[in-house]
């Protein structure tokens, strides 16, 4: 009898574990809202990843925890906020500030699922957490740079780091990784699984195939919205992000740039080049996106199989005067966050809630019904992927470096610097974040009250406030 009873309760959990949802999981590194169905640009061309949309939801105020590639990845995947974590550059270790975290990854392995991954999850092309999966593949060779002729009439001082490559998407280091994702799709899968496909595109340098370029004709390009002094109104921290390197870790000080990047691009008459490239770059990474897809409808799973696509942080162009990201403003800090699945979510909906992808984490154990962990900051989106209108009352807090943070709502954004600035920005009447109105008093209700979202600091390690 206890035998039997053995053997009744071993198929029980055996249907369950393959009840579960596989999980698709694409990590875009640098992608900002030049995505089509979000309109961040009118000459972002994204037939995949839009068709993506088109099958769940898409959230138009998705924000990272930092505006960094390390502090950012390594939030979501441990679901631990960099205010607690003391994770705020690249070169702070997982495993060195959280020896005891449980990787979204380890979790899923915990649960019966078998963790493949591919390309640029964590930072850094490598699985840099070896517990985290059962099998991770880095291709051998690097992108064909020497293919890339510099323009032999601009200054050596001239910041370029874009342009054609006369070479195919094979050869390409996200073309190759998502070869190795079609092949692990095509292959029979012997449990759920979570397979996990990480590009290193859109990420400087904006270097891909020649046909890229060629969907974004230069006479086309549409230069973003750009307020000249846009900085006048700045604290003394905001410019020095605007302007200047800096380490959020705080191991080094501010690399010098007196001029900015901004300058630089402008007086070189780089702009427009830059912004082709950079949605050439998207372009590019969109195609490798649409490979996969179609090997996940190919492969009989799509049926089963929950897609989330998140990117890790937004990017400047010009706007603030600013390039890159390295900052607490909604461009540097805003990025696609897409999922799609059979049921349990809607279909071709955008949601205008402001989330974190520090929620990614709760929110897949949530569709997948995995066991509850404790200790995560984020909450799950489930109530949002089945309800897009619905109430949400909770900001999201960002975080640069120990003690700037930014908290975002629906109507306003609020930024305030370790060394006391501020800035305040009503995205109802300015979108564009061009008038800061931290220094008007009739607006100091409004940040008492976003002030209390902030995280507050305790020896080199910070503890959020509700």
């Amino acid at each position: 009898m206890n035998v039997l009873k053995g053997l009744l309760l071993l198929f029980f959990f055996a249907g369950n574990l393959w009840a579960r949802p596989n999980v698709l999981f694409i990590a875009v590194d640098d992608l900002r809202d030049w995505v089509g169905h979000l309109g961040g640009h009118p000459n972002a061309k994204t037939p995949n990843i839009d068709r993506l949309a088109r099958g769940g939801v898409s959230f138009t105020s998705a924000y990272c925890s930092a505006p960094l590639c390390n502090p950012s990845r390594i939030s979501l995947l441990t679901g631990v906020a960099p205010f607690r974590s003391g994770v705020y550059g690249n070169g702070e270790r997982l495993r060195k500030k959280l020896p005891d975290a449980v990787t979204l990854m380890q979790h899923f392995r915990a649960s019966g699922y078998s963790s493949r991954g591919a390309g640029k999850i964590f930072h850094g092309t490598n699985p840099y957490d070896a517990g985290s999966w059962d099998d991770y593949f880095v291709p051998g060779r690097q992108i064909p740079s020497r293919s890339f002729k510099r323009d032999p009439n601009l200054s050596k001082s001239a910041w370029v780091p874009w342009g054609p490559l006369a070479c195919g998407d094979e050869d390409m280091f996200d073309g190759r990784t998502a070869d190795w994702i079609v092949s692990e799709l095509e292959k029979p899968q012997e449990k759920p699984f979570f397979m996990a496909y990480g590009l290193t595109k859109p990420h400087l340098p904006w270097k891909v195939p020649q046909k890229y370029f060629d969907l974004h004709p230069l006479k086309s390009i549409e230069l973003p919205p750009v307020r000249e002094g846009d900085q006048e109104d700045l604290p003394a921290f905001g410019k020095k992000l605007a302007r200047e390197v800096y380490d959020p870790s705080g191991e080094r000080n501010f690399a010098v740039k007196p001029d900015g990047d901004h300058a630089n691009v402008i007086a070189n008459k780089q702009w427009r080049k830059a912004i082709q490239a950079y949605l050439a770059t998207i372009s590019f990474a969109d195609a490798q996106i649409g490979r996969v897809l179609d090997a996940l409808d190919r492969s009989g799973h799509a049926n089963n199989t929950i897609v989330v696509l998140w990117g890790d942080h937004g990017w400047h162009l010009g706007e603030k005067e600013h390039w890159r990201k390295h900052a607490l403003w909604d461009v540097s800090t805003r990025t696609p966050l897409v999922f799609s699945a059979p049921q349990g979510v809607a279909k071709g909906k955008l949601c205008q809630r402001p989330v974190s992808l520090i929620d990614v984490y709760p929110t897949l154990i949530d569709l997948c019904d995995l066991p509850k962990r404790k200790g995560l900051d984020g909450q799950s989106l489930k109530p949002l992927l089945e309800n897009p209108g619905r109430k949400w009352e909770r900001p999201v807090v960002i975080t640069y470096g120990m003690n700037n943070h930014a908290v975002q709502t629906e109507r306003w954004r609020y930024i305030r610097y370790r060394d006391g600035g501020q800035e305040l920005y009503d995205h109802d009447r300015d979108s564009n974040e061009w008038t800061n109105l931290a220094s008007i008093p009739e607006y100091s209700s409004v940040k008492s009250k976003l002030a209390n979202w902030l995280p507050t600091a305790k020896v080199g390690r910070e503890k959020q406030r509700r």
